[in-house]
């Protein structure tokens, strides 16, 4: 079954185990639940430390009795120290056991969610993505994911530790009298109503100092992206400022975290059994139903209180942070997008054909509560193989949201999009976008290899086909003028080039694809009149025996299309060549004349 739930719909999935994701606990348990055998192993050597380490005051009191006596047997003094020093150095070895068991289980969960979590945003829509902050995705995906980690080792792994600890010397305290099993267990009691009262506090706490730090992080993440906005303003204190709120914001929140730690009554509560339970075998002492080496064992078991006494307000607070974590990455995965897979849908060779039927879109339709109207309203028209399209608008007109509803970045709220007579919500999405190259205003390329960003969309190609791309691009020969040419690394977002040099990059990277459908939205704005002429020539060459959509100001380019559209306030208000719109259309002839 699908890593998402098959209530969920994705762009993107990977056939990996289903994790329950009703809530995070069962989330957690699901992951969990899969490495049952470090589970047992983390139990068995949980147990068995505290089982040995309770043998200890046992046999140091049945020292003490041996030495008490009126004739001394020193004899036994050898093989108790001998059992004494076997049994640690096991102890040691199931210690390891656990501690190892718990730091694999919460590196191999820390693995597994990090994976499902990039998985299900690859899958998000880009509605999703537009309204997401990347800081506080960011957050979500870096030191939330580790947090989960940090429940399991160290929290868990002394919660379950501790827990066994507590439990010892209510098993062995009836060994010396029935009655001393009273003061152990009156101490779990209370320490476990205690432990909730705590937890109940802890939780809304843990859950602002996560959120608070991702606010933090969006912060940072938004003024580094626009330093550029910033520093050209000279807005550097403001930001500073803001981001010192922010800041104070997660210290706060850490400050209310300690003083809910601080207030949690465990060690009174250890204080007042260690007195109340040496009081209680010295009354017995005293009555001659003990004697002194039992008095010093029963001690020695008290006193094993004091490892869950001092775990529990770190090991706790660690659990409750990953608990809010969770909760935070799972609100995230579960949170709604709008477009599906598709898996089982069609997925034929593409011939370039493009319908519009009476097709209507608005963001606000998307996403419930966002701002805006309708940005399209009822467009009708119909692309045949191979055409060339311009599309032309003032801004805001509508004209990139047309073209992204042809690949599927965003479906229509009304209406029927169709790619070769197929609805495009009945087109395997895999498949449809595979045959679509789209090229926008704001070139995306990544920090790596300017080989490695042509052939993105089809990794794998050889030398000689990414050369050639590049050549059709017009791209070849700025690239053959750096020291490492197609080797060399670019800068993020690629602002190591040009505005140009970028363009024609990103022209390659679709030529390598070979496209069915060529878009290009506003593409060729940062190219200098020089290399104007060369891209013209690059992308009439590109666009013969392929449908192209071209959003675009530049005449030159609208002249020779096969059609042009015009929109106005997200209505097509003409349609035709360039003569026949210069001759009937006022509002295309107006688009010039501005």
């Amino acid at each position: 079954m699908s890593i998402l739930s098959a209530k969920s719909a994705a762009e993107f999935t990977l056939p990996r185990p289903w994790f329950n994701r009703s809530d995070a606990a069962r989330w957690i348990a699901s992951h969990a639940g899969r490495h049952w055998s470090i589970i047992l192993m983390l139990f068995v050597g949980a147990f068995g430390n505290a089982a040995l380490a309770a043998v200890v005051p046992l046999l140091v009191g049945d020292a003490f009795n041996a030495m008490l006596r009126p004739a001394p047997d020193t004899s036994v003094l050898l093989p108790l120290a001998l059992l004494i020093g076997g049994t640690q150095i096991l102890r040691g070895v199931l210690q390891l056991g656990r501690n190892f068991g718990a730091e694999l289980l919460g590196q191999r969960l820390e693995r597994e969610i990090r994976d499902e979590l990039y998985i299900s945003l690859l899958g998000k829509s880009m509605t999703f993505h537009s309204l997401q902050p990347v800081g506080d995705t960011m957050a979500r995906a870096t030191n939330d994911v580790r947090e989960v980690n940090f429940m399991f080792s160290p929290g868990i792994n002394l919660v379950i530790g501790s827990f066994f600890f507590l439990v010892m010397p209510i098993v062995f305290a009836p060994r010396y009298h029935l009655s001393l099993l009273a003061t152990p267990a009156v101490f779990m009691v209370c320490y476990f109503i205690a432990l909730v009262r705590y937890l109940r506090n802890l939780s809304p706490i843990s859950d602002e100092v996560r959120s608070s730090f991702g606010e933090m992080n969006t912060h940072l993440s938004e003024s580094l992206d626009g330093v550029e906005t910033v520093k050209s303003a000279a807005q550097e204190s403001a930001e500073v400022e803001r981001f010192v709120v922010n800041a104070r914001r997660v210290r706060d929140a850490f400050v209310r975290q300690g003083d809910t730690e601080a207030r949690f009554i465990a060690f009174l509560l250890y204080g007042v059994a260690i007195a109340a339970g040496l009081t209680h075998a010295l009354l017995l002492f005293r009555a001659g139903l003990l004697n002194t080496g039992q008095v010093i064992g029963y001690f020695g078991l008290l006193r094993m209180l004091d490892f869950p006494t001092f775990t529990s307000s770190w090991a706790y607070t660690q659990v409750s942070l990953g608990f809010s974590s969770a909760r935070r990455i799972l609100e995230l995965m579960n949170r709604e997008t709008n477009l599906d897979q598709n898996a089982a849908g069609f997925s034929g060779a593409m011939r370039g054909e493009i319908e519009f039927r009476d097709v209507s879109f608005g963001y606000d339709q998307l996403n419930e509560g966002a701002a805006g109207s309708a940005v399209l309203e009822r467009l009708s028209f119909k692309v045949r193989p191979g055409q060339t399209v311009a599309i032309v608008g003032q801004t805001g007109a509508g004209k990139t949201s047309l073209v992204r509803l042809v690949n599927r970045t965003y479906d229509t709220s009304a209406g029927q999009v169709l790619v070769d007579g197929v609805d495009v919500r009945d087109w395997n999405l895999a498949a449809l976008r595979s045959q679509i190259s789209m090229i926008e205003q704001d070139i995306f390329l990544f920090s790596r290899s300017i080989s490695e960003n042509i052939a993105f969309g089809k990794p794998g190609s050889t030398q000689e086909v990414v050369e050639q791309a590049a050549g059709a691009a017009q791209a070849h020969e700025f690239i053959q003028t750096f020291e490492q040419g197609y080797e060399t690394v670019i800068g993020e977002r690629g602002v190591t080039l040009s505005g140009g040099q970028r363009q024609r990059l990103a022209l390659a990277r679709a030529f390598l694809t070979d496209p069915r459908i060529l878009i290009l939205d506003d593409s060729t704005s940062a190219i200098d009149s020089a290399t104007e002429d060369k891209i013209q020539r690059a992308i009439s060459a590109a666009a013969k025996g392929r449908t192209t959509l071209l959003i675009t100001h530049r005449l030159s380019q609208i002249r020779w299309a096969d059609l042009i559209l015009v929109l106005r306030q997200g209505r097509i208000v003409a349609m035709g060549t360039h003569d026949e719109l210069m001759r009937s259309s006022e509002a295309y002839g107006r688009i010039f004349r501005e």
